[in-house]
């Protein structure tokens, strides 16, 4: 059985990273120019790339994507076969080919020049067709590839990979893209999960009616109020002051509380008497997560969602997060 050096594969992997270091160093003006330009795109930003660079160039445009900036994969090949027609003059092109001179994009090349479309280019050669056609080149350097023949894509794609990632980060920072914002376009998933506000996960419906009533009425008015605003069985009945902000919750527990004690007379009683005052809340924008930590810590059923005036917008079940598998 052939015997695996692990030390040599630590070293691959050292060789590797110090052309990634090198390339870090050796980056230029023309790196901030071409996050100007995807930054001022008002179009897609289209990947493309032949071999192993085509699905380095996948991989950035998922992250580009998925980071704020609208991206597609546009196939070299596929390209000149119909696939042309996805392109719009509004669009940026971004090609990746380490020698410049692959035949699929030195023909594509061409044909986006001729649509008017700008063009970065990413090579290890500047003299290359794609790096002289190109608006603007990004340059990889002299890359020594660890394949011990010296053929295959190895710390090249590795580079163009973390250059992809270099620009993908900073225009996500330059555009101020927020948590709240990458759980817009990650709902799967725990990440999705855990990121994810309370109104993006349609936990409630804005103007949806409430089953609410006026904190200065007894506890019969309170449930007949509650009851001709919603026919939608609830937990609590949400209770409001005069200007129409949260005051307390009357739930279940106090009503059975209030007849234990007080039965021959608990329908006349002011609701003020036996209601759940300053009752936890959530905002809209509360992650599920922190919404879920609520629920377990306070063992309570429901919560109120409110504005930021506090009044109220919705109201939330304990078994819809359970049902979003929310991580806390």
């Amino acid at each position: 059985m052939t015997k695996i050096d692990l030390e040599q594969a630590r070293d691959l992997m050292r060789r590797e990273a110090e052309s990634i270091s090198r390339l870090a160093e050796s980056i230029d003006n023309n790196f901030n120019r071409a996050v100007r330009m995807i930054l001022n795109c008002t179009g897609a930003v289209v990947l493309t790339g032949i071999g192993k660079p085509g699905f380095i160039a996948q991989k950035i445009s998922a992250t580009l994507a998925s980071t704020g900036s609208p991206s597609y994969f546009l196939h070299a090949a596929e390209a000149v076969h119909g696939d042309l027609g996805r392109l719009r003059r509004e669009d940026l092109v971004i090609a990746l080919s380490h020698s410049g001179t692959s035949e699929e994009v030195v023909r594509l090349i061409a044909l986006i020049k001729q649509l008017g479309i700008k063009m970065i280019g990413i090579t290890g050669k500047e003299d290359s067709p794609l790096g002289r056609h190109s608006d603007i080149v990004i340059s990889l350097g002299k890359i020594e590839e660890i394949c011990p023949l010296g053929l295959a894509p190895t710390a090249s794609t590795t580079c163009m990979l973390a250059l992809g990632d270099a620009l993908a980060v900073t225009v996500m920072k330059a555009r101020n893209f927020q948590a709240e914002d990458y759980a817009r376009y990650h709902p799967g998933g725990e990440l999705g999960r855990r990121l994810i506000t309370v109104e993006q996960a349609a936990l409630f419906t804005r103007g949806k009616p409430l089953p609410s009533a006026s904190d200065k009425c007894t506890i019969q008015q309170a449930l007949a109020q509650a009851d001709a605003r919603t026919e939608m069985r609830h937990g609590c009945v949400l209770l409001v002051d005069e200007t129409g902000k949260l005051s307390g919750l009357l739930t279940d527990g106090d009503l059975h509380r209030a007849i234990r004690n007080k039965a021959a007379e608990v329908h006349n009683l002011p609701v003020s008497e036996i209601m759940t005052p300053n009752p936890k809340v959530v905002k809209p924008d509360t992650l599920a997560s922190e919404a879920m930590a609520i629920f377990h810590e306070h063992r309570i059923d429901e919560i109120p969602v409110v504005d930021n005036n506090g009044r109220p917008v919705g109201l939330i079940d304990v078994q819809d997060v359970v049902a979003l598998r929310v991580v806390q």
